[in-house]
């Protein structure tokens, strides 16, 4: 862990970290909810709101620490192990977006263009399950790929 907060890692951390919260950012449509929380800002649920950008903030640490982890692996031309799972965790990522109580994501895009509706908001817990399984799948890759 202390390899990733070295000098030249750094750097990458934080430019992984940027462009995947950029990437989920436009991918998922956040930039036209902000309008709307503003104008509803009575009506939402900071709770579920507060907990869906934690878990958007984590998931992109984590894809940033597996990222550098899997290239420092592959530097030293060691077996890594977790690839796989670390890719479904960011494509995972991807797929729930910022807010998935609120904005649309990659799934129910996809799922649209074949006619099915879906969101993420007729979940339970408004989608915030599929965050913390992503969240779960990451830091098990993270375990995985941290391995010596």
């Amino acid at each position: 862990m202390k390899e990733i907060f070295r000098k030249p890692y750094i750097y990458w951390f934080f430019i992984i970290f940027l462009g995947y919260l950029f990437l989920n950012f436009l991918l998922s449509g956040f930039y036209k909810t902000i309008p709307l929380i503003i104008i509803y800002i009575k009506t939402i649920n900071w709770l579920k709101l507060g907990m869906s950008l934690f878990l958007t903030l984590i998931i992109g640490i984590l894809i940033s620490v597996n990222s550098i982890l899997i290239y420092i692996k592959y530097k030293e031309r060691r077996k890594c192990n977790g690839l796989k799972i670390a890719g479904a965790g960011a494509v995972g990522g991807l797929i729930v977006g910022v807010c998935p109580l609120c904005v649309t994501g990659i799934f129910p895009l996809i799922l649209s263009l074949i006619g099915i509706s879906f969101s993420f908001a007729s979940l339970p817990f408004g989608g915030i399950e599929i965050q913390i399984l992503v969240f779960l799948i990451l830091l098990i890759s993270y375990k995985e790929i941290s391995k010596k």
